[in-house]
């Protein structure tokens, strides 16, 4: 009995040796982000895992619990897709973006600003702090346009104007909606539907819709969770830090390709508008976030202007 009790204390002591060693490794990080706007872009594979997703939620909880200010922008395709699936109604992609008619832009706004705004909301709640879900056609946020975009047809080699019905993109931001929330002591997560002059609703691309947000409020950090490990390099390894330069020329000599590409050109942007770093992380890591922020080598491909 003896041997137990001194066995269960020789545990508890280790355990809360490693808690101070954590604690003491983070202070310098959390003075460094008290105080300062922390965007997070929500989506892919981590939404959809049910202990990834409470997961996410304590971490947005806790980074507002050391006095960050987080701001958090989802995603939703796939919950999208299964929606249009239970309605029947049909797809179709374009260079990996939705083409969304009227009854389709009617559907995306009702799980996007409806149900996931909901849930991503009440996950952060759930975990202590007070988030309220909101879109971009709230308070004036996103001045929505027609996302305008040509394709090279292969065989004539002419340049031919897409139409991708109502998918826009962010004609300007108004970050004054977020300046309430966030003054009140509240995370805001924002749903990337956005509408123009008219009322017009449009779907935006998620990516593009955070990296428009973190501009605007000249984030100090732009966290981009992906279901990708960061950027990677010719020879095929995660690149740690790259400079804006860097990333151009990486994708003018084709080493970054494919879906990296608007990923990566959303984050040059946001470098450009004022955000200090941006890093492109994979969001099936536990407690990326918190590991990208509050340790020495952080996740994933960090760029910096």
């Amino acid at each position: 009995m003896a041997a137990t009790i001194e066995r269960e204390t020789a545990e508890s002591f280790q355990q809360a040796t490693e808690e101070a060693r954590v604690l003491a490794h983070a202070l310098p990080f959390l003075r460094r982000y008290s105080g300062s706007t922390v965007v997070v872009k929500y989506g892919g594979h981590a939404m959809g895992e049910e202990s990834l997703a409470v997961e996410f939620g304590r971490d947005i909880a806790a980074l507002k619990q050391v006095g960050v200010r987080p701001v958090v922008v989802h995603g939703g395709g796939p919950q999208i897709s299964a929606m249009l699936k239970r309605l029947a109604i049909p797809s179709t992609f374009v260079d990996g973006l939705r083409v969304t008619d009227a009854a389709m832009v009617e559907v995306v706004e009702m799980v996007l600003a409806g149900t996931v705004n909901k849930q991503v909301a009440g996950l952060i709640t759930r975990a202590g702090a007070i988030a309220v879900g909101i879109s971009g056609k709230d308070g004036g946020l996103i001045r929505a346009r027609k996302l305008r975009r040509n394709r090279r047809d292969p065989g004539s080699h002419i340049e031919q104007a897409l139409d991708l019905g109502f998918v826009g993109e962010p004609e300007s931001v108004d970050v004054r909606v977020i300046d309430a929330l966030t003054g009140a002591g509240l995370i805001p997560v924002i749903a990337p539907v956005g509408m123009d002059e008219t009322g017009q609703t449009y779907n935006i691309n998620a990516d593009t819709v955070a990296g428009a947000i973190a501009g605007a409020l000249a984030a100090d950090r732009f966290l981009l969770l992906t279901d990708v490990p960061g950027v990677k390099g010719a020879d095929g390894r995660v690149v740690s830090e790259m400079s804006v330069a860097e990333a151009e020329a990486a994708i003018a000599d084709g080493t970054i390709t494919g879906g990296m590409i608007p990923k990566i050109e959303t984050c040059i942007d946001a470098v450009r508008h004022g955000v200090k770093a941006v890093t492109i992380m994979d969001g099936r890591i536990p407690h990326a976030c918190l590991l990208e922020l509050f340790t020495e080598g952080g996740v994933g491909t960090i760029i910096r202007k």
